[in-house]
């Protein structure tokens, strides 16, 4: 079994963007039990087909990229980048993982950590929403500007702002990015629905404006109609919350309403076949039908907005 320290230069020379940082950064084996997941970490380690796959190719091939951490203030190392390579190597048994230490303030060590893992090719609403909150709340503090209010349509300032450069590095727009962070202010089981494709995220953003009380309310009366609010419903319960209306029996009534019928489009196997492997199930073809369909939506949404 392969010990997991086979180093790739070319991966580790990319980690680092001078040479000056090359002579003073720190790479070594560190045994997985010094490593402390980063506090507040948003990003989600699933046990998951790619996790399966990683634990594959780590005991074939070892860890090619380093984990990058700062030391812990009590002890042992704080993971920046790198968090699924580490359950990997405990999956695969795997006992010291090659590490890439730096000594870095809460903030940049904040803003590291969103960048490394915004690369990932699948993010629920839910990581992407508390990494944009804690990124951006970390370039505001490092730009030495007061905290803002976010608001659903964003902030205007006449000078370049943190949310503006932000937007720039991610590829969506600042009214996108504060709709995400909005998602934060839900209740966990609302935020579930968002990351299981439950609920629209335009819908979620006018019922994160509820209080968490009329939020869970709403999630009972979701429950009891087994069916989920459009964004037609939820502005109208946004608005009789900001009216003082907003009663247990208004969102019932609300969430009772008819909606629109919706359009069934069946496709059948041998249709679908000829785009997946054969070896695809027909859970694993369905998953990532509906992963194409919601970076289609949310291209869509982003052209919208511009």
């Amino acid at each position: 079994m392969s010990n997991g320290l086979n180093i790739s230069l070319k991966s580790y020379d990319s980690i680092f963007q001078s040479e000056e940082q090359r002579n003073t950064e720190e790479i070594k084996p560190v045994p997985i039990s010094e490593l402390k997941p980063f506090t507040e970490q948003p990003f989600k380690v699933k046990l998951d087909e790619d996790m399966d796959a990683l634990v594959e190719s780590i005991k074939q091939c070892g860890v090619l990229t380093p984990v990058i951490a700062r030391p812990h203030k009590d002890g042992g190392y704080e993971i920046l980048s790198g968090h699924r390579r580490v359950k990997a190597c405990e999956l695969a048994g795997i006992t010291d993982i090659p590490v890439v230490i730096k000594n870095l303030d809460d903030d940049t060590a904040t803003i590291l950590l969103v960048d490394s893992n915004l690369q990932r090719e699948h993010i629920l609403p839910s990581e992407k929403a508390f990494a944009y909150q804690m990124k951006l709340e970390a370039m505001k503090r490092k730009a030495g500007r007061p905290e803002k209010n976010y608001s659903q349509i964003g902030n205007n300032f006449n000078e370049a702002t943190s949310s503006e450069e932000f937007s720039k590095e991610v590829g969506e727009s600042k009214n996108q990015i504060f709709r995400y962070i909005r998602l934060t202010n839900l209740i966990d089981p609302i935020l579930d629905m968002v990351d299981n494709n439950q609920i629209a995220m335009n819908a979620a953003v006018e019922i994160s404006y509820l209080g968490s009380k009329e939020q869970a309310a709403v999630m009972q009366s979701i429950e009891k109609e087994e069916t989920s609010p459009s964004i037609a419903q939820a502005r109208k319960m946004r608005k009789f919350h900001q009216d003082g209306n907003l009663s247990n029996a208004v969102i019932d009534s609300i969430m009772m309403e008819q909606k629109p019928e919706t359009v069934k489009i069946t496709l059948g196997e041998d249709k679908l076949k000829k785009y997946f492997p054969k070896s695809y199930s027909k859970a694993k073809m369905e998953e990532i039908i509906l992963k194409l369909l919601d970076k289609w939506r949310r291209q869509r949404e982003n052209e919208m907005e511009r």
